[in-house]
C-alpha cells in the first residue's frame, strides 16, 4: 500500500507540474492568437475607413473638376481662375487648380497665376482608362510636411494633399498612401511607410499590414503596426488568457493524477491481471473421509498485485464484485480448470472439480447456457464441474434459484458453501433443492474449544442426512476434527490436514500417489502424521 501512495503522489506532482506548464504555453498560444486577431481585426477596420474617406476626397475631387471644365469663362482668364478659386474654397482637400495642356504644361494656376509659371513639362504617373491622368508631388506645389497628388480631367487639374485619415490609429500604428499605376508599379506618397500594391493582410518580419486599394482610383491604402505594440497594447489580455489556462491546466493536473492514482488500485490492478491471464488457480484436495481418497479437488484463484503482495479472496473476489467484473474471474478459472485438468476430467469421470459462482454469475443472463458450450467444446461432462455458491447470493434470489435449478438439469451438482453463516434452514435448503453442503470452517475449528458452534453440529448434519444432502466439511487441519466426523456418512472432507492448496501439476503428481495406494492408511495415533499431502510451496488456504 505505501508503494501505492508513493506512486500516487508521484504522479499528482508530475501530472499537476506538467499540465501546469502545458496550460501556461496553451494560455501564451491563445493569447497570442487573440491579440494578433484583434490587431488584424482593428487594423482591417481602420484602412477599410482610411480607404472609404480616401474615396470620397478623390470624389470630390472629381466633382470639382468637372465643374471647372464646365466653366463659362475664357480659357485661363482672370474671371476663369476667380471662378476656379470659389470651387476650390469648398472643399478643404483641394489647395490649388488650374489648367494643363495635354503636353503636361501647366498653361494657368490659381494660386501661380499666368505670368510665374514653370515651363517644365510633367510627365504624369498613371493614365486611367477614362483618360484622367495623375502627377504626383509636381514641383510647383511640393511641400516637406507632406505628398501632393494632382489630378487631370481634360484641360482642368485639382492639386491635393494625400490625406492617409490615421485618426483613432493605435500607438505605434501607421497609415500609408501608395499610388498605383497601370503597369502594376507602386509610388509610396508618404513621407513614411511601408508600401503594398496586394490587397490583404499579412504579416512580415514582424510588421502586421493590411492593404486595400480603392476600385475606382489607383491608390491603396496600407495599415501596419510591429507586432510587439500589437502585443504591448494586448498585455492585459495576455496576462488573463495565460493565467486562465494555467488554472485550467492545473485542474487538468489534479484530475489526470486521479486517474493515475486510480490506474493504481487494487480494482484497476486486478482488472489488468485478470486481462493479462496473471491470475493463478491452486487446487486443493477433497477427500472421502471413509475411504480416505482424493474424490475431487477445490479450485481457487490466487493474486498477487503489482506490489508483488499475495492479496487473499476475500479481498480482492469483493474487488471485482464491486466492480462489476466477477464473471470474469469465474471465466478464468473454468477457462484454467479446462485446461489444467481436462484430460482427468475426460478419463476419469467420478473425478469432480469445484468451481466457485457468485451471485454477479448467477443473476447474469446467459450464463448457464454459455457455461455449457464451453464444456461442450472442452468435451467435459457436466457431473465432472460442481458448482460451490454460498447462501448470501441465493437469498430471497429467484434468478439464483432459477440459475440453479438450470444448472442441475445440466448434470452439476451444486454445493451450498460456507453453510451456516448464512440464511441456515430446513424451508431454505429444501426451495434452493441442492446436492450438498460445505459445512463451514468456523464449525470446524470449534471442535475440542468448548465454543458453542460445536452444538450446532449435530443439527446440521441431521438436517443433511433427512433431505439426503451430501456434507463436504472445510478447514480439517487437525485429527482430533478429522475423528468428530469420521464416522459420518456420505462425509467428505477438505482442508491442510489433507493438502493445501497447491498448483496443477503438484496436484496431478499427488493425486497420482493417491489412485496407485489401494486405500489411505492413516496411523492409529492420530490423523496428521503422514504430510505426503501438504504442499510447503503452496499458498495460503482457501
Amino acid at each position: 500500500m505505501c508503494r501505492v501512495v508513493a506512486k500516487c503522489m508521484a504522479a499528482v506532482l508530475v501530472a499537476t507540474v506538467t499540465a501546469l506548464v502545458l496550460g501556461v504555453s496553451a494560455g501564451y498560444v491563445l493569447a497570442r492568437t487573440i491579440v494578433l486577431r484583434v490587431a488584424e481585426d482593428r487594423l482591417i477596420h481602420q484602412t477599410v475607413r482610411s480607404l472609404a474617406a480616401a474615396d470620397a476626397d478623390t470624389a470630390v475631387a472629381r466633382d470639382a473638376l468637372a465643374a471647372m471644365n464646365a466653366s463659362p469663362y475664357a480659357y485661363c482668364s482672370d474671371a476663369e481662375l476667380t471662378y476656379f478659386r470659389h470651387i476650390l474654397f469648398r472643399s478643404v482637400y483641394l489647395r490649388e487648380g488650374g489648367r494643363m495642356g495635354a503636353d503636361g504644361r501647366i498653361d494657368c494656376s490659381t494660386t501661380l497665376g499666368r505670368d510665374a509659371l514653370p515651363q517644365e513639362r510633367f510627365k504624369a504617373v498613371d493614365t486611367e482608362r477614362d483618360g484622367s491622368r495623375v502627377y504626383w508631388n509636381l514641383a510647383p506645389f511640393r511641400t516637406s510636411k507632406e505628398a501632393t497628388s494632382v489630378l487631370q480631367e481634360g484641360t482642368s487639374y485639382v492639386d491635393g494633399a494625400m490625406q492617409t485619415h490615421s485618426e483613432g490609429l493605435p500607438p505605434g500604428a501607421s497609415m500609408t498612401l501608395t499610388l498605383r499605376d497601370v503597369h502594376g508599379q507602386s509610388i509610396n506618397l508618404s513621407a513614411t511607410g511601408v508600401s503594398f500594391v496586394k490587397n490583404g493582410y499579412r504579416s512580415v518580419d514582424g510588421i502586421l499590414s493590411d492593404t486595400r486599394c480603392s476600385v475606382h482610383d489607383p491608390y491603396c491604402v496600407t495599415g501596419s503596426i510591429p507586432e510587439v505594440e500589437a502585443f504591448h497594447l494586448g498585455r492585459s489580455m495576455f496576462a488573463a488568457c495565460m493565467t486562465l489556462m494555467g488554472v485550467v491546466g492545473l485542474v487538468f493536473g489534479l484530475g489526470w493524477s486521479f486517474v493515475l492514482c486510480h490506474k493504481w488500485t487494487r480494482g484497476q490492478q486486478l482488472r489488468r491481471a485478470i486481462r493479462r491471464d496473471e491470475l493463478r488457480i491452486a487446487y486443493q484436495p477433497v477427500v472421502d473421509l471413509a475411504s480416505g481418497r482424493i474424490v475431487g479437488a477445490e479450485a481457487l484463484a490466487r493474486w498477487r498485485d503489482e506490489d508483488g503482495l499475495e492479496v487473499p479472496p476475500d479481498v480482492f473476489i469483493p474487488l471485482a464484485e464491486h466492480g462489476g467484473f466477477v464473471g470474469e474471474i469465474t471465466r478464468l478459472v473454468l477457462r484454467h480448470v479446462l485446461c489444467d485438468l481436462g484430460d482427468l476430467l475426460r478419463s476419469v469421470p467420478d473425478f469432480q472439480v469445484h468451481v466457485n459462482v457468485t451471485a454477479w454469475d448467477l443473476a447474469a443472463a446467459g450464463f448457464v447456457p454459455r457455461m455449457e458450450v464451453v464444456l461442450e467444446r472442452a468435451g467435459v461432462s457436466p457431473e465432472s464441474v460442481a458448482i460451490e455458491i454460498t447462501e448470501t447470493s441465493t437469498a430471497n434470489n429467484p434468478r439464483a434459484i432459477e440459475a440453479i435449478r438450470q444448472m442441475r438439469l445440466a448434470g452439476h451438482r451444486v454445493y451450498i458453501d460456507d453453510f451456516g453463516t448464512g440464511y441456515s434452514s430446513l424451508g431454505y435448503l429444501q426451495e434452493l433443492s441442492v446436492d450438498a453442503i460445505k459445512i463451514d470452517k468456523v464449525f470446524t475449528r470449534a471442535i475440542g474449544t468448548g465454543s458453542l458452534n460445536v452444538n450446532l453440529l449435530p443439527q446440521i448434519l441431521a438436517m443433511a442426512e433427512a433431505l439426503h444432502l451430501e456434507i463436504v466439511v472445510e478447514g480439517i487441519e487437525n485429527a482430533e476434527q478429522a475423528r468428530y466426523f469420521a464416522t459420518g456418512k456420505r462425509i467428505r472432507g477438505q482442508g491442510w490436514l489433507y493438502g493445501r492448496p497447491m498448483p496443477a501439476a503438484e496436484f496431478l503428481e499427488v493425486l497420482a500417489v493417491d489412485r496407485e495406494r489401494p486405500e489411505w492408511k492413516i496411523m492409529q495415533d492420530g490423523y496428521g502424521q503422514d504430510r505426503r499431502y501438504t504442499s510447503p510451496t503452496a499458498s495460503t488456504t482457501a
